[in-house]
């Protein structure tokens, strides 16, 4: 990538760079997943580990079908997974140069380097999203505000997954775990110690499928929408109190309460469940499906000395690849 000798679309006060690089991170829900899109609340947890970095720089080389603008992923992405993000990527591309005034300009080649796998549930459109928001922003001199940047990640998701929720672009930039409703998030309060084992069952969910999948059963049952967003919100908000007030046994049980509510509603799959029932069997004081359903990731309450255990009788039973995220160190102390 270099940079040309006149960067046509960079004003003389916003002085272009040559490159320019965004991070984010994973996510997981720990409870209120197709409920928090019916205004319900959901509580997210940051999953540091899991990192996505994008490069946005200037390439002389142009291309007839891709227009201004080439993407490349590393690692082996499926050719469906390249075009769907290429086609978020390039709304989220435009609607950041329509909002920070740039206008035209030459080529762009844009490099996503990530450890979240995709349709896991685990928010990697969403972070790739803002990695690449924030590389814009860095390569173009502009100042990106969160607001802006959860707006632009928004983009992307609602053409990914039909009606996007908006937890996950906050999530994916938060350092905190969150509760989220009606687009507004404040930081948890933790008074838990613990581990949260999140266990990949290497078999990709689809969020617009299991959306559509609900909304129909919706539709088939008078009430049915009313009973589990009211019972999705109830296991939630007990979920947020137990977590503050540091009563592990009662955030675990709330868990697998709430993994009982979208098996209930169809979501949820054999191989899934299997690995619930391995990491309860194991000493878990709570496990559910994370995310959209039909596939993805499990997430697992555990005490530390269970842990290995758990991660142990985990891949037993069929995950493909584990992750911990000690609530240590995640503790805010947030009113």
């Amino acid at each position: 990538m270099t940079l040309p000798t006149s960067v046509e679309g960079a004003s003389e006060s916003h002085r272009a760079r040559s490159v320019g690089t965004g991070r984010a991170h994973a996510k997981a829900i720990l409870l209120g997943e197709h409920a928090v899109v019916y205004g319900a609340p959901a509580l997210a947890l940051p999953i540091p580990q899991l990192t996505v970095t994008a490069s946005a720089g200037w390439s002389s080389h142009t291309s007839d079908n891709q227009g201004d603008l080439s993407f490349t992923m590393t690692g082996s992405p499926s050719r469906a997974m390249v075009t769907q993000a290429s086609d978020g990527m390039r709304r989220l591309t435009a609607e950041f140069k329509a909002r920070m005034g740039v206008a035209g300009g030459p080529h762009l080649d844009v490099i996503l380097d990530g450890a979240i796998p995709p349709g896991r549930g685990l928010g990697s459109s969403a972070a790739t999203s803002r990695a690449i928001a924030f590389a814009l922003a860095d390569l173009f001199g502009r100042e990106l505000t969160e607001s802006t940047a959860f707006d632009l990640v928004q983009t992307a998701e609602n053409m990914a997954h039909g009606r996007a929720s908006g937890v996950d672009a906050m999530a994916v930039g938060a350092s905190r775990p969150l509760l989220f409703q009606a687009g507004q998030t404040r930081e948890l309060s933790i008074g838990c110690d613990g581990l949260f084992i999140i266990a990949d069952s290497g078999v990709a969910g689809s969020t617009k499928e299991a959306v559509e999948l609900l909304s129909a059963g919706f539709q088939r049952h008078a009430g049915a929408q009313e009973r589990f967003v009211r019972r999705a919100s109830e296991l939630t908000e007990a979920a947020r109190q137990a977590l503050a007030d540091g009563r592990p046994k009662e955030l675990g049980a709330r868990l697998t309460d709430y993994h009982e509510l979208l098996l209930a509603a169809g979501l949820s799959t054999d191989q899934i469940d299997a690995l619930v029932a391995a990491a309860l069997r194991a000493g878990s004081l709570g496990a559910k499906v994370t995310g959209g359903g039909l596939g993805g990731c499990v997430i697992a309450l555990t005490q530390p000395e269970h842990a290995r255990e758990v991660t142990r009788q985990l891949h037993e039973a069929g995950a493909v690849q584990t992750w911990v995220v000690p609530l240590k160190g995640l503790d805010n102390h947030a009113p």
